[in-house]
């Protein structure tokens, strides 16, 4: 019983250990792998995930880095899927790189291409809150593009349809045809108006040809006239430089004749008062001889006084009446 139960117990301890070594593989490998890449979360709301499954690839400029570990639908959002890619632990995943969803057209396939342009961001390795690992933002595939273009191109060639048949609908057709016909004799009757055109076009040329020789001529008489004007300003300057020095002149006359009228007023003055003077003399001296020019008349006047004497009733000089 003692070597059952020993054989029992060391059975036991060889499982356990059998299980604890199976265990550590496990664990190993799984951790071993895990530390080889870094998982990311995507966020698909405006591409397509047709033919998208767990393990396609991801691959960054044609090289597939990794796979897709799982997706399903958001619940915040309803057109949401939420996918998350494990990618090789050296891939340069930035903070502005993009996720696309490109499909093989033969068997329609879904695989997520990551792109990065220029110039590269830091790295991404920043966790939003509520998520577990870093989120890659959605790019747009140039399908989507394509497709977008196409629809917007689909659009336009409508309405230029529907355009186009109301222009051509049974009341616009003749107002077309008229407008047509209305540009037709526009036409001929250019045409017909070419030819005066033509001649109008030369004549203009010849006038232009008439015109720049008129210049040439022009600027001869100008550069003629203008030699003319300057002598002409040398002269008028000479003139005036001139009649200047004349005017020097008669200012300074003027100043010498001003000095020598006044000195001539002064000795003007000096001699009417010296004739002043003699006249007084003079007048004195005439008026004195009148008086004895009328004395000899007065005794010529009466000869018998003159030759005997004054008579008793006649007075003498410097007598007067009692």
């Amino acid at each position: 019983m003692e070597a059952e139960a020993r054989y029992t117990k060391v059975g036991l301890a060889v499982l356990g250990l059998l299980a604890a070594l199976v265990a550590a593989v496990l664990w190993l490998a799984n951790v071993g792998s895990e530390s080889d890449f870094r998982r990311y979360t995507i966020h698909f709301e405006q591409q397509a995930l047709d033919g998208l499954q767990v393990g396609a690839d991801v691959s960054l400029r044609g090289i597939k880095v990794g796979r897709v570990q799982d997706y399903a639908l958001a619940a915040d959002k309803f057109n949401r899927v939420r996918v998350e890619i494990r990618v090789d632990k050296r891939t340069p995943v930035r903070s502005n790189t993009v996720a696309m969803v490109s499909r093989n057209f033969v068997t329609g396939i879904a695989a997520i291409a990551l792109v990065t342009p220029e110039p590269p961001g830091e790295p991404l390795v920043a966790v939003a809150e509520g998520e577990r690992y870093p989120v890659i933002k959605e790019g747009r595939s140039g399908m989507d593009e394509i497709a977008g273009r196409v629809h917007k191109v689909g659009d336009m060639a409508a309405t230029t349809l529907t355009q186009l048949n109301q222009l051509l609908s049974s009341g616009n057709r003749d107002e077309v045809m008229n407008t047509v016909t209305a540009l037709r004799d526009l036409a001929r009757g250019l045409n017909a108006r070419l030819g005066l055109l033509d001649r109008t076009l030369e004549q203009m040329g010849t006038a232009a040809t008439q015109i720049g020789t008129s210049g040439e001529r022009m600027a001869g008489v100008a550069e003629s006239t203008g030699r003319q004007l300057d002598a002409t300003l040398a002269e008028t300057a000479a003139l005036a430089a001139e009649a200047r020095l004349a005017l020097q002149q008669a200012s300074q006359t003027m100043t010498t004749l001003q000095v020598k009228g006044g000195r001539a007023a002064q000795r003007l003055e000096t001699t009417a008062a010296n004739v002043d003077d003699q006249l007084s003399v003079a007048v004195t001296e005439l008026r004195v001889a009148i008086d004895g020019a009328t004395r000899v008349f007065d005794r010529l006047s009466d000869p018998q006084a003159a030759l005997l004497g004054a008579g008793k009733q006649q007075l003498g000089p410097g007598e007067k009446q009692p």
